[in-house]
């Protein structure tokens, strides 16, 4: 959710500071702010609204501090007001703090410090906070004292960062639950972020705290301790990706540039990874986990939106080509149902951020009930990637776009490896196999041929822009895809959507279908081809306006649709990549015609990481 930011070194920190929420503010875009630490004490600006109002009211201030803390804002406790903003000060505004989480026990210290004297000017857990160190702080102890004081008496998720006039020249920063890293500079910069795009235009070297670490940050370098008061070293690690990966590139929007990178991601995915000869696959982040995977009797698949999409094509693949039970559960609903995890279950956790709230906890939970747990993430280092017991990485690159494209289609591929690699070592021929392994090499290709239908999209937009509920149908391999496309429709454009599987139409969204319900109907050929083209026949006989996506030239729908979407003919398990391609684009185009933010949709944020 919200970004986090952070700076201490020889050049001026607000313009590193802007920098830095400029390439976070996927996550979170309802108000920002800075707190600047330089001799005369600190410097707090914040505004509602999107960086730009934040940065014009910086533009007028001579800020040369060379320490600071910035912050953008999606709004979890009170509304996206100016004094609801971050950062929050103590009484005496000698201290700021920035926070990304929820402190699940902030309305019981705050009857507490009011009975103490203290006020509030807003309605957010985060201002209460501040106050509790303030009130915890002993006169002449340092800083990070007081915050670890006030952490072990807090509870819920935080990622946070605190700097204070009491005690200057250093930022205090902790996690539990909420991404945080240090980025190690050069020349005695110190650097923190939410994720490592803050970061990155001055380091690739960066330090991932654990849930329960605080680190305190100076120009002579970091230390890092737990909250029961041991020092621990984490350890530094470099980032893979540059500068120019989290550019737009010439593109208009990220979720453009993002969509049409969707061939060289698919490429990076399965890069050293599949084995035509053998038709296998060789997954490394699995492959001295021979035992687990072999005891391995069902597979539960916990994921969040797109994610879960992706789960939903995973788990088709598996039980259809590598025979193992797959269950795939909503994360947020997991832990809380008493889920039955016998012995011979794994749990498989997926998540483009590798830091969602939900999936984290539900990979916890089934990881405290004994279970082996399994990542499928993009961030490396990401906080899923270093607690599940092994796993995959995408390697899809940074995701900037709030609406996930280029995730979604690289989860179903490395869905696809492991399954290849599961499938062979159980029921899976090596002639089936190779069979994968080639519709797997050819598929980067193919989604090239998709995306040159992009000016075909953008005029089919601008028949439909008008409408306000689309329907989205799809049998088998396609249903994921139909959910995927309403859903990629309602983030980006704001248009009602929904996803049903073909044959359920007739129990009930049947009812919705006229000249004005615009009907996308996922109809490749494949197993039940024949049954979608009857589908699409009770959908004709209802005057509903039918877009169909094909994979030839379809003759058994002349007359029959009003507009054919032709996409290249690959493995049924494979098709809904290149089926998800075209409703990406379709989404893209209408958000556009109906002048949406297609790169920060309202009220949504990249990465919820916050319950």
């Amino acid at each position: 959710m919200c970004g986090i930011v952070g700076y201490i070194g020889p050049k001026a920190a607000a313009p590193v500071l802007l920098e830095g929420l400029k390439r976070l503010e996927y996550r979170g875009y309802d108000s920002a702010g800075v707190a600047l630490l330089d001799s005369d004490g600190l410097k707090v600006v914040k505004r509602a609204g999107k960086l730009g109002v934040l940065e014009a009211a910086l533009g007028a201030l001579p800020l040369n501090c060379g320490c600071g803390i910035g912050h953008t804002r999606w709004a979890t406790h009170g509304a996206p007001t100016q004094p609801n903003a971050h950062p929050h000060t103590s009484r005496a505004g000698d201290i700021a703090m920035v926070h990304n989480g929820i402190f699940e026990n902030a309305e019981s210290i705050r009857a507490q410090l009011l009975a103490e004297g203290f006020a509030f000017v807003s309605e957010t857990d985060t201002e209460v906070i501040v106050h509790l160190i303030d009130h915890l702080w002993v006169d002449g102890d340092p800083m990070e004292d007081a915050v670890a004081a006030a952490l072990r008496l807090v509870e819920g998720a935080y990622g946070i960062a605190v700097v204070s006039s009491r005690d200057p020249d250093k930022i205090v920063v902790a996690r539990n639950g909420s991404p945080l890293l240090i980025g190690v500079g050069h020349n005695g910069e110190m650097l923190a972020g939410s994720d490592a795009a803050a970061v990155i235009a001055h380091t690739r070297e960066v330090v991932y705290l654990d849930d329960g670490d605080y680190a305190v940050l100076t120009s002579d370098g970091y230390r890092t301790y737990r909250l029961e008061g041991s020092e621990v070293d984490r350890g530094s690690h470099q980032v893979t990706w540059d500068l120019e990966s989290i550019e737009k590139g010439g593109y208009e929007h990220f979720m453009l540039k993002e969509i049409f990178e969707q061939p060289s991601s698919l490429r990076d995915v399965m890069r050293g990874r599949l084995l035509e000869d053998e038709g296998d696959a060789r997954l490394g982040g699995i492959v001295d986990h021979h035992f687990e995977l072999d005891q391995m009797r069902r597979i539960v698949v916990t994921a969040c939106g797109t994610s879960w999409h992706a789960g939903l094509v995973g788990e088709y693949m598996l039980e259809e080509l590598a025979r193992i039970p797959v269950d795939v559960e909503y994360a947020s609903e997991f832990r809380y149902r008493n889920s039955v995890l016998e012995e011979g279950t794994m749990a498989l956790a997926i998540s483009q951020s590798g830091e969602t709230a939900d999936t984290l906890a539900a990979m916890r939970e089934a990881a405290q009930r004994g279970v082996p747990t399994m990542g499928v993430v993009n961030a490396v280092g990401s906080t899923i990637a270093r607690d599940t017991d092994f796993g995959v990485y995408l390697h899809a690159g940074p995701e900037i776009g709030v609406a996930s494209t280029k995730a979604f289609t690289s989860q179903i591929v490395a869905l696809a490896l492991f399954t290849l690699y599961i499938g062979r070592r159980r029921h899976m021929s090596v002639l089936q196999g190779r069979e994968m392994v080639q519709a797997l090499k050819a598929l980067p290709d193919q989604v090239e041929e998709v995306l040159a239908l992009n000016d075909e999209l953008r005029d089919l937009a601008a028949v439909y822009s008008d409408a306000r509920n689309f329907l989205y149908l799809g049998r088998g391999y396609q249903f994921p895809v139909a959910l995927e496309g309403a859903l990629k429709l309602k983030e980006v454009s704001y248009i009602h959507a929904e996803g049903y599987p073909a044959a359920e139409m007739k129990h009930g969204p049947i009812a919705l279908i006229d000249n004005d319900m615009p009907v996308v109907v996922l109809a490749p050929r494949d197993a039940v081809y024949q049954k979608v083209v009857s589908n699409i026949e009770e959908l004709k006989a209802r005057n509903g306006r039918i877009i169909a996506v094909v994979s030839d030239d379809a003759p058994e729908l002349a007359g029959k649709v009003d507009h054919l979407i032709r996409v290249p003919q690959t493995i049924p398990s494979l098709l809904p990549v290149l089926t998800t391609v075209p409703l990406q684009l379709l989404a893209y185009h209408m958000a556009i015609l109906r002048g949406t933010d297609v790169d920060q949709p309202r009220n949504l944020a990249k990465s919820v990481t916050v319950e």
